[in-house]
């Protein structure tokens, strides 16, 4: 974690340039609302993933959708869309246009089991060919 990736392509006629970076993991977060309650299985807790985006040249739309959190069994689990007023803060936008210079950096929030704990952080926008994925720290 903590690792920047830097990405550079064209989106229609413009060519756009960036940085991802996944700045951290919280797992079992605190919060009024139950993750077991908003995934209807018992044992869930919620997870925060500490992101952060840059534009470097172009403009292109940063959101929470190509995160997802994936397990050694192949299971993956995408972005709560559940906001609570206690969730880490600053949030993540759920979506948000990034132009040259510009950055957005905050939390996105996922229900997750308490046990195991995921294994990677994959970052899959539809255009990119090849997921790029950081590991979890096991605690």
């Amino acid at each position: 974690m903590g690792h920047t990736w830097t990405f550079e392509g064209t989106l229609g006629a413009e060519q756009v340039v960036g940085n991802v970076a996944v700045l951290g993991y919280r797992h079992n977060v605190r919060s009024v609302g139950s993750a077991a309650d908003e995934s209807g299985t018992p044992g869930y807790v919620w997870a925060a993933l500490d992101v952060k985006t840059c534009s470097e040249k172009g403009s292109f739309f940063a959101t929470t959708q190509p995160w997802t959190l994936s397990y050694h069994d192949g299971a993956r689990v995408l972005a709560s869309s559940t906001t609570y007023d206690d969730f880490p803060k600053p949030a993540f936008p759920f979506e948000t246009k990034l132009t040259a210079g510009k950055c957005v950096k905050g939390s996105i929030v996922f229900a997750v089991p308490d046990n195991p704990r995921p294994s990677t952080v994959v970052y899959a926008p539809q255009e990119l060919d090849t997921p790029r994925e950081w590991a979890v720290p096991s605690r």
